[in-house]
């Protein structure tokens, strides 16, 4: 699988300039004097943001730019990421969805930088409940649960004149399944978790399972509980070895069963969405399609925050 970027965090590394410690603004303001409407302003660390301020907090639509490269249009709420956007990374990969407190959360599509797609929910800023990855080199594609970034439980891998139904465990189909041709016949059996170091020695311990499809819920929730929502180890050194039993005419009720949502508690932690605005919102298409230079050494200073982290120059 495709290793995500995190060129939003490594924008954290880049030293401010103590020769302009507030930042610099140009826009709209309250009577407090705080940031307050629309706006475009220069932040200590060189990353710039245009867009919506409320009571001196990037709140609202806008477009923030990092010094490094990465860029996100999108929402923002009380200074984080919350609602949609757009993030694009500078070597071409993009995420396009919802974010909650900064992180990718809810429904979304990462596009990675070798062309692979992954389109489904997330949590956390991880591939977590239901998704799609296509495969850009074959085609191919795996519909199913995941798990804290990881394949998980009932899945379907899709090729181009075939397709698998069965389950996964940590990226590896595990225990029973079929494969599917066409509409006219079925090939069940089960994959076997094997050593690529010996080929005959089968992993005998509980990766092998070949329960039905019940049991994998309680060991999603398991591995979620125990890992403390990182995602779990790889399996190195192993590989999954298809063993099959028969073939039978093509029966929908043979077929194990289909994904799943995952059915979890809904947080009620929330962003205040709220903010009275002293000016009407119809200056702000104007406002925002200035693109000369608003700064100089001489420009007014004022609030500012540096991308993803505390905001210590309100």
């Amino acid at each position: 699988m495709s290793e995500e970027e995190s060129y939003e965090y490594e924008a954290e590394s880049l030293p401010t300039e103590p020769e302009n410690p507030l930042g610099l603004y140009e826009g709209e303001r309250n009577k407090a004097g705080q940031r307050h409407g629309y706006g475009k302003a220069v932040l200590p660390n060189g990353d710039t943001y245009a867009g919506k301020y409320c009571e001196g907090t990037r709140h609202g639509r806008g477009v923030y730019v990092f010094k490094a490269g990465p860029r996100y249009d999108g929402d923002w709420r009380r200074n984080v990421k919350h609602g949609s956007g757009t993030f694009l990374y500078p070597d071409g990969s993009r995420y396009e969805g919802e974010w909650k407190r900064d992180e990718r959360h809810g429904f979304g599509a990462y596009h990675y930088r070798n062309g692979d797609v992954y389109e489904g929910n997330w949590k956390s800023g991880l591939r977590h409940g239901l998704g799609t990855y296509t495969y850009a080199s074959s085609g191919s594609k795996f519909y199913g649960t995941w798990i804290l970034d990881r394949m998980q439980g009932a899945g379907q891998m899709i090729h181009n004149r075939h397709r698998f139904h069965g389950f996964w465990d940590v990226n590896l189909p595990v225990g029973r399944g079929c494969f599917v041709f066409g509409n006219s016949s079925l090939q069940h059996g089960y994959y076997a978790l094997v050593s690529k170091v010996d080929d005959n020695a089968l992993e005998t311990d509980e990766s092998l399972r070949e329960e039905a499809a019940e049991e994998y819920e309680a060991e999603d929730a398991r591995i979620a509980e125990s890992l403390e929502g990182r995602p779990a180890p790889l399996r190195r050194g192993y590989a999954s070895v298809w063993r099959a039993r028969c073939v039978t005419a093509y029966a929908p009720e043979l077929l194990p069963p289909d994904p799943m949502p995952l059915q979890e508690e809904v947080s009620e932690e929330s962003l205040s969405d709220v903010c009275e605005y002293d000016e009407p919102d119809d200056r702000a298409e104007e406002y925002l399609k200035k693109d000369d230079v608003l700064f100089d050494d001489e420009g007014e200073e004022g609030g500012g925050s540096s991308g993803d982290y505390d905001d210590n120059y309100l």
